[in-house]
C-alpha cells in the first residue's frame, strides 16, 4: 500500500521532492502539496485501490502524510467490508 501511495504521490502530487525521498510522516503539505493535486491524488488512489472516498473523509487531515493517507485508506476498506 505505502509503496502505491508513493508512486501515485510522485505522478500526480507536483511535489519539489521525490516520493521516496518524503519520510512517511512527514506533511505533505509542508512538502508542497496543493488543494488541487491533493484531489488527484484521492481521484488516484480511488482508482488505484478500487474504494470511494466517504465525505466524512475527504479532509486536510486524511491526506496530510502518506501516513495518514495508509491509515484512511485501511478505514475506509474496513468500512467497505463491513457494509
Amino acid at each position: 500500500m505505502n509503496d502505491t501511495i508513493r508512486i501515485l504521490l510522485a505522478k500526480v502530487g507536483n511535489l519539489p521532492v521525490g516520493a521516496d525521498e518524503i519520510n512517511k510522516d512527514a506533511d505533505l503539505y509542508a512538502c508542497g502539496l496543493t488543494s488541487f493535486a491533493s484531489v488527484q491524488l484521492m481521484l488516484a488512489l480511488e482508482e488505484a485501490f478500487d474504494i470511494e472516498f466517504p465525505d466524512h473523509l475527504l479532509n486536510r487531515k486524511s491526506f496530510a502524510s502518506i501516513s495518514a493517507i495508509e491509515a484512511t485508506l485501511r478505514k475506509i476498506v474496513e468500512e467497505q467490508a463491513a457494509a
